[in-house]
């Protein structure tokens, strides 16, 4: 139920605020208050366009996770997971409730899992009234008889206008983003980023639900008109988000899920899609979201006087986001479930170009590229980057795995030998040479594979096995013309190519030898030769 009070309702918290306190506020309530309180501006069309200061990305350094004996054998700590002693939580607990109490603050009781069996009740008490829309849009608003008897099983305190002392509370920074899995809180401090609400939870769900025999997974999912889902697996900037939105399939959710012996569930109620260069051509519904009340627009740029938006403007951040309820996308899946993927598509975006455009990969296979997690960088959109740069991130999304990457793979293997998923690795980056010499692979040659794997077409053409990479390449593909299939023959310098590619096999080798010394030999063996 919606409701404004002063310094009253979040007693349990600690929090006793002598300003008001909102309660699961509308969209157009919301809207309201940060129009009010000056956190954005209304763009033409509808949008309440946002900034986040001087922090437009996560930051992954300042995120730490309270190591205590309830816990702390199960978490794998390491660069990702930064343990931090719950004395320092305590004391840095303290200080936001103390910070907290002199703000008008939002509230929204929310669930993250649309399966009932597992999803968590989560609550959210933040300074920033375009926050809480952007928590509401993103998460599951619970029916309003669930509210009158809500039970938070996680709570998040988010103060972006507190700074952290490295010396009193244990940070890095004055950047705080603080998970502690006994106390069941996370504390988020020095950053207005919403991103970090959304991923925070992510984490938890990380660890909670594969201890529950949940595989959790950093992708998004759809279903075809025959009933059949599809899972695809990507880095930021592979096309995962993109690539889901499929106007002929019906969309499970773009970002995160579960996989459970019922099927596939979304852990959100919303979409957070990349705008930058965002094209009506190439992504009419994402596109169409941007230009509708109810979206919130984190750091695109717009005209002061017509309130018209410029999504090609990088001026900000490359990082410019839409975060948008999933009903925004006109052919959603309502319940947010799907039944068991017949397909999975690991989505990579090869900047050396030398990654075939789509392949076919064994279980073991899909074992490797899983945990490998690859996609590159390209030259120019960081600092000091100028040729491409790999990356690994386990199980595509190792920032937010809270448990060791082997469990995830694991439960992913037993699935897919269980329910017999298709696995193929498709290549969203350049072709006919690296980044700067080559072009990006055409979206719609990228379509027409996807399309043709999930619906069966490629399951009788015939394959050859690459000689480097070790994956099966399909002969032919419909709608494709057979040459963009082969990435050797896309250069105009073969022996470029072939010293490019060992190259980069290379690189997989050294990442899987370093990171999974342990790993079963069948998996080692379907990766890369060189």
């Amino acid at each position: 139920m919606s409701t404004t009070q002063v310094g009253q309702g979040l007693e349990a918290h600690g929090v006793q605020s002598s300003k008001p306190v909102h309660f699961n506020l509308s969209a157009a309530s919301l809207y309201e208050h940060a129009l009010r309180k000056q956190e954005g501006h209304l763009a033409q069309e509808g949008p309440l366009v946002c900034r986040t200061g001087s922090h437009t990305g996560r930051s992954p350094n300042d995120k730490f996770t309270v190591k205590e004996p309830s816990t702390e054998g199960n978490v794998w700590w390491g660069k990702v997971n930064k343990p931090i002693e719950a004395a320092h939580f305590d004391v840095l607990r303290r200080d936001i409730i103390n910070h907290l109490k002199g703000q008008e603050l939002f509230v929204q009781d929310l669930y993250a899992g649309a399966d009932p069996e597992y999803r968590l009740p989560v609550r959210f008490i933040q300074e920033l009234a375009w926050q809480n829309l952007f928590v509401r849009n993103l998460f599951i608003v619970p029916p309003a008889a669930d509210l009158a008897t809500f039970q938070p099983q996680f709570t998040v305190m988010n103060a972006p206008s507190f700074k952290a002392d490295p010396a009193r509370h244990g940070t890095r920074s004055d950047v705080g983003i603080v998970v502690n899995l006994a106390s069941r809180e996370v504390l988020i401090c020095g950053t207005s980023y919403a991103g970090e609400n959304k991923k925070s939870i992510f984490s938890v769900l990380n660890y909670l639900l594969p201890l529950k025999g949940v595989l959790s997974m950093h992708c998004s999912a759809n279903i075809g008109a025959s009933g059949d889902t599809a899972l695809f697996f990507g880095l930021s900037g592979t096309g995962k988000t993109t690539l889901s939105s499929d106007p002929d399939r019906q969309l499970i959710g773009d970002d995160e899920h579960g996989w459970s012996d019922r099927g596939v569930f979304n852990f959100e109620g919303g979409c957070y899609a990349k705008t930058i260069r965002l094209s009506e051509e190439a992504e009419p519904q994402i596109y169409a979201t941007t230009r509708r009340f109810g979206t919130v627009l984190e750091n695109v740029v717009m005209d002061p006087v017509t309130r018209t938006l410029n999504l090609d403007d990088a001026s900000l951040t490359e990082n410019t986001r839409a975060a948008y309820p999933i009903e925004f996308i006109d052919n959603a899946v309502p319940s947010g479930t799907g039944g068991h993927p017949k397909n999975i598509v690991m989505l990579t975006a090869d900047a050396y170009g030398v990654l075939p455009p789509i392949a076919r990969l064994s279980p073991e296979g899909a074992m490797y590229h899983y945990l490998s997690g690859y996609t590159a960088k390209v030259a120019g959109t960081e600092k000091g980057v100028t040729e491409p740069s790999a990356t690994f991130s386990t199980c595509f999304g190792a920032p937010f795995l809270p448990l060791n990457p082997n469990v995830y793979a694991r439960q992913l293997g037993e699935r897919i030998a269980k329910y017999g998923s298709r696995v193929w690795l498709v290549n969203t980056g350049w072709t006919g040479g690296p980044h700067g010499v080559g072009s990006r692979m055409k979206i719609a040659y990228t379509r027409a594979m996807i399309r043709a794997a999930l619906s069966g077409q490629l399951d009788n053409v015939s394959y050859q096995k690459h000689p480097i990479f070790n994956i099966d390449v399909p002969a032919s593909v419909p709608d494709v013309p057979s040459a963009v299939l082969d990435p050797r023959g896309t250069w105009a310098d073969t022996a470029a190519y072939d010293a490019q590619a060992a190259k980069l096999a290379k690189m997989f080798i050294e990442n899987f030898k370093t990171t999974f010394a342990d790993a079963d030999a069948k998996v080692v063996a379907a990766g890369p030769t060189v």
